[in-house]
């Protein structure tokens, strides 16, 4: 069986959608798959030092990178070589697995794979919940209309990572059968001293709870929620500190500093820019609680990890896992700025209670969220979908 993963970009700065095809194509080639990914040497505003053109390894995993058109086009990413290279290529894949709507990598893929009648699958990634569908709304209606509908009902399956975003692919009139199937986190390597090196890294009291905010800095994920909500946290807990870690436009991180600097919480805010290896263990291992008030987000990779290191979550019904988090009784959902505010105080008040949701929270992401069974599990979908 081989497998064609593609996607516009496996950049770490790209987020969530970039690791976990990594991670999946990893799995995936561990139970004998012959899976590989074909993307763009895409970084954000910059490139990939990658060669071009040739099959590498890459992280562990097989990956053709072609070039990206000279400017940032966000995740519609433009490559006349990776048309050319699909038009050559497909063909010789029994199945392929195209990640993101609304972009030219997928949208090509999808055509050159009817084209030459390969069967394909799509992963949606939260493209479809009313909020994503709501920003660039008319781009996205003319899209829809021209291109996206017809390709999603011409797939033989779309890959869902929660039952919430099933029924938005329902919702977009699009009949298609749906596999609803997770993604996987790693279980991590401990670092016994985190919580004391976390602080001693970022001259931070030892006495402080941290609340960790790890992922883009954009307002879908309202950081700024965040930062209003510690106003009133530290009215009862003054020994609260709030560590905010993620990259993302100029613009907007001045907006955060101002909006830190305008609450005088300078000394309880710390932005440690883009994280990732064992920078971002430590801060997942040595915080005290994990928060993300996202407007939408179809998994939140992220959210996984957090808990696999032991993290309580704080989160929105918009996180489409939330149902399964609050059911395993591994975090609390919250509606807004005040039971933002009362949860991360409960929390930080009840450190039993706080670290009876740790351990279940590791309970939950080491049974659910394991990458050999997910790979399995999809390695079956697919033989089902050649097959047929």
């Amino acid at each position: 069986m081989k497998v064609l993963h593609v996607i516009p970009s496996i950049a770490p700065v790209r987020g969530g959608p970039s690791q976990a095809v990594l991670a999946m194509v990893k799995a995936l080639r561990d139970r004998g798959i012959d899976a590989e990914i074909v993307t763009t040497n895409d970084n954000g505003n910059e490139f990939l030092d990658v060669p071009l053109g040739d099959r590498i390894i890459y992280q562990d995993v097989p990956v053709w990178f072609l070039p990206r058109f000279t400017l940032p086009m966000k995740e519609f990413i433009f490559s006349a070589d990776l048309t050319k290279w699909l038009w050559q290529h497909i063909r010789n894949y029994d199945l392929v697995h195209n990640h993101y709507l609304f972009s030219y990598a997928s949208t090509c893929a999808g055509l050159f794979a009817r084209i030459n009648k390969v069967p394909y699958m799509v992963r949606t990634i939260g493209q479809l919940t009313p909020w994503a569908l709501a920003q660039s709304r008319f781009k996205k209606q003319v899209y829809t209309s021209l291109i996206e509908r017809h390709n999603l009902n011409s797939a033989r399956a779309i890959h869902c990572t929660a039952s919430g975003e099933a029924q938005d692919v329902r919702k977009f009139g699009i009949n298609t059968q749906t596999i609803t199937l997770p993604l996987g986190v790693k279980p991590p390597e401990i670092l016994p001293s985190a919580k004391s090196q976390l602080r001693q890294t970022y001259n931070i009291s030892d006495e402080r709870q941290i609340i960790l905010f790890l992922s883009r800095l954009h307002y879908k994920k309202r950081p700024d929620l965040l930062i209003e909500s510690l106003t009133k946290i530290i009215i009862t807990n003054p020994d609260t500190h709030l560590m905010m870690a993620g990259s993302g436009e100029t613009d907007y991180i001045n907006y955060l500093e101002q909006l830190v600097e305008q609450h005088n919480l300078t000394d309880n805010v710390t932005f440690t820019g883009f994280v990732t290896g064992n920078n971002k263990q430590l801060l997942l291992q040595g915080s005290d609680i994990f928060a993300l008030p996202s407007y939408s987000e179809n998994f939140g990779i992220v959210v996984a990890e957090a808990m696999i290191a032991g993290l309580p979550v704080v989160i929105t019904p918009g996180v489409q896992i939330s149902p399964e988090i609050v059911s395993a009784n591994a975090g609390i959902a919250i509606n807004d700025e005040m039971e933002l505010v009362n949860a991360i105080t409960k929390l930080l008040d009840e450190p039993q209670w706080r670290s009876q949701l740790s351990q279940n929270a590791i309970d939950f992401a080491s049974q659910r969220y394991s990458w050999s069974t997910i790979a399995a599990q999809l390695a079956d979908h697919y033989a089902k979908i050649i097959e047929k």
